[in-house]
């Protein structure tokens, strides 16, 4: 299933879910015009799970951060900034733009963090913005459950485009990266899940849920 939108609007201008689209397209176009240093530039500033664990260093803390704003291919940006600009907007709304912009960071960090206690042995360079962004997803399934999704959905040869609760297509979304996850730790050395840090799929999600009561305080008035 692809999200194409939701229908749920928002009250103000989500400049930074622009911003973070903007910062990770302009990276992109930086790596196509680096092909000739890109290998070292993947290395540098993406997580290397072993590295990590090995030889921690502050170079290895910055990653955390910096690996959030690669991608491997302009379908991984792609499809990683549709789900940012869907979700995003809505949770900056609710958060407050500053507010929103911490929260993505730590979610990406701890999704790189689950992603480095799973798969400890990996020397694999792991990018993208995925980790971050299943933290909005999580986020976005707490405060919308009911939010109408405008999907497309193949349906044998055809493609069709259906509105379909919040709670439905992101609780597909997290089973699926749980299946995925677990069948990868069980069937090893195999490609079964091979290129894909399932697991940070998984802590950003549930890292957003966690977060959510540290970023975002309702406020009470009283009527007289």
């Amino acid at each position: 299933m692809i999200p194409l939108r939701d229908e749920n609007p928002t009250r103000n201008f989500p400049f930074i879910t622009i911003f973070l689209i903007f910062i990770n397209s302009f990276a992109f176009i930086y790596e196509l015009f680096s092909r000739g240093v890109l290998e070292k530039i993947i290395r540098k500033f993406s997580v290397i799970p072993y590295d990590f664990i090995n030889s921690f260093n502050l170079a290895q803390f910055i990653s955390l951060f910096s690996s959030i704003f690669l991608h491997g291919d302009l379908l991984h940006l792609a499809g990683n900034m549709l789900y940012l600009w869907i979700f995003g907007n809505n949770i900056e709304d609710k958060l407050g733009h500053f507010k929103f912009l911490i929260f993505y960071l730590s979610c990406g960090v701890i999704a790189s963090l689950t992603h480095i206690l799973m798969q400890s042995r990996s020397a694999i360079p792991t990018i993208g913005a995925s980790g971050a962004i299943s933290g909005v997803l999580g986020a976005y399934l707490v405060f919308f459950p009911k939010a109408k999704i405008l999907t497309l959905v193949p349906f044998f040869y055809f493609l069709r485009v259906i509105k379909v609760p919040a709670f439905f297509f992101l609780g597909l979304w997290i089973a699926f990266q749980l299946l995925s996850g677990i069948g990868g730790a069980i069937i090893r050395d195999t490609t079964v899940g091979r290129g894909t840090a399932w697991w940070g799929h998984i802590g950003g999600f549930f890292a957003g849920i966690i977060l959510l009561p540290l970023f975002y305080l309702r406020t009470r008035t009283r009527q007289h």
